[in-house]
């Protein structure tokens, strides 16, 4: 296998047509009070959430397992160009010396916002496919807080 190969096995592209404008959608991802209601897998929660969305600024979150074991992360905005663009490190806690770099686009696609989001580079295959099991389940959250299909308070 080759370096650009293995490379691009180990980066993590997602894409959603979310049915909101993009301002809502950018506004969901970089409001606290709004975050915290989709910024988690699937039967989790999320316990904390603290975001200083500006270029330099940290965000630091800790969602909880089913089973009650919480799992802290952190990472600092590179780049926030409202609404279309955040770029931000993400780092478990657990184990600081892998960090990849999370890249949101939101691109208006009329009343819908087309979301192309992109995570690198991850340390192992499976690191990768865990991550794209997770973030997938929080995008579901997403498009029901932004949709209304979900409650604030679920």
């Amino acid at each position: 296998m080759t370096a650009s190969v293995r490379q691009a096995a180990w980066d993590l592209t997602l894409a959603r047509v979310i049915d909101a404008p993009r301002s809502v959608v950018f506004d969901a991802w970089t409001r606290s009070e709004r975050a915290i209601h989709w910024w988690r897998p699937r039967d989790f929660m999320t316990t904390h959430l603290e975001m200083n969305v500006t270029p330099g600024g940290v965000w630091r979150a800790c969602i909880r397992s089913p089973q009650g074991r919480d799992y802290w992360q952190h990472g600092v905005f590179h780049e926030v160009s409202a609404p279309g663009r955040l770029v931000f490190t993400f780092i478990w806690d657990a184990e600081p010396e892998y960090e990849t770099l999370v890249t949101v686009r939101l691109t208006e696609r009329g009343q819908q916002t087309e979301m192309a989001f992109r995570q690198t580079p991850f340390v192992s295959f499976e690191s990768r496919q865990s991550h794209g099991e997770g973030w997938n389940e929080c995008f579901d959250r997403l498009e029901g807080l932004v949709d209304g299909s979900i409650a604030l308070a679920s």
